[in-house]
């Protein structure tokens, strides 16, 4: 399989397959939480997107030229890779706060909440010591930005979803997060569908 196959099939893997979301159940907080709106959704999706892709390449560079070099993998892994994330969370706050407002103010709480977005460290980790197969920083990179994208690609699903839930007659009891979990599920029984697609 030649170069750009592999990223083919790392991006329909990553997206469809093992979407974050729906296959791994990562990052379910503001999967739920954001996913009222259309447009929060969005840009919810774009925000982790952003942060994930890169999180990606320098986690990747963190792990090959200092961690794995100075034996440190074990012991480093997991709190620079969440410092890492945690620096572009701010820098995508500050700017969502100068260019949009008003959806810096309607993501509210979820937005820093990608700091400890377990979607957004599972790629980190899948990148690195997690992956199967080594990745090279443009595989790395791209699994990133398709793991973002497929992140987003449910939040829209989930978010036309609830927006039609809105109007049907949904029990008393299973408004609100009850039957966005049960749709989840569906989804996610649904997106099982992809499982043959990628070895």
């Amino acid at each position: 399989m030649g170069a750009v196959g592999r990223l083919l099939t790392i991006a329909i893997s990553i997206a469809l397959v093992n979407n974050m979301v729906l296959a791994r159940f990562l990052g379910l907080c503001p999967f739920i939480g954001v996913t009222k709106k259309t447009s929060s959704a969005v840009g919810m999706g774009l925000a982790v997107t952003f942060v994930m892709t890169l999180a990606s390449a320098v986690t990747w560079l963190l792990y090959v030229h200092v961690l794995e070099r100075f034996g440190l993998t074990e012991v480093l892994r997991t709190t620079s890779y969440i410092l890492v994330i945690a620096t572009l969370v701010q820098f995508v706050e500050m700017v969502m706060r100068k260019t949009t407002p008003a959806l810096y103010r309607s993501l509210g709480i979820y937005l820093p909440l990608i700091t400890t977005n377990c979607a957004v460290l599972g790629v980190a980790l899948l990148n690195t010591t997690d992956a199967r197969v080594p990745l090279n920083f443009i595989e790395a990179t791209t699994q990133g930005f398709f793991g973002g994208l497929g992140f987003m690609i449910a939040m829209l699903l989930m978010s036309g979803i609830r927006e039609q839930l809105e109007m049907a007659d949904v029990p008393r009891p299973l408004r609100g997060a009850p039957i966005a979990f049960i749709c989840t599920g569906l989804m996610a029984i649904a997106f099982m569908a992809f499982a043959g697609m990628v070895e």
